[in-house]
């Protein structure tokens, strides 16, 4: 069962970041360790996914006025490919709608495989650069 509460450990929840993120960090000579990351999620709406009572990923949200930020959502490698970031994608969809925003975008690596789960979960780009998508879901 897939729970998600407020995250409780800000520097436990970076670091999940930093495992996932590192091969992507080092291939395009990004320089952030996991206290960079900590620095940059603090203003955030930082959500654990607890499964079994293990926190197992974040979801991480900017929110505006009439838009939200997908800025996070992060599965450990063990927890991947089993539905754990899709049903994360509808929670965030869901804090969206509660948030009362009219959109939720985010932007992710174009060599991620979560490009295709956002793709498959509604999510269409918006616009690219060299490094990535920009994409958008309308919520209604």
């Amino acid at each position: 069962m897939i729970l998600y509460q407020s995250t409780r450990d800000l520097s436990a929840s970076a670091q999940i970041t930093y495992n996932n993120m590192r091969t992507y960090y080092e291939h395009y000579a990004v320089n952030w360790e996991q206290p960079t990351i900590v620095e940059q999620i603090i203003g955030l709406e930082n959500w654990d996914i607890v499964c079994d009572g293990e926190v197992v990923g974040a979801i991480r949200l900017a929110v505006g006025d009439d838009e939200c930020y997908l800025r996070d959502l992060q599965v450990s490698a063990q927890y991947q490919n089993q539905g754990i970031g899709a049903q994360a994608i509808t929670e965030s969809v869901r804090l969206a709608r509660e948030y009362g925003v009219k959109q939720l975008r985010l932007r992710v690596f174009k060599i991620s495989p979560a490009y295709h789960l956002y793709t498959r979960c509604g999510f269409t780009i918006a616009s690219a650069d060299d490094r990535f998508f920009n994409m958008i879901q309308n919520i209604t």
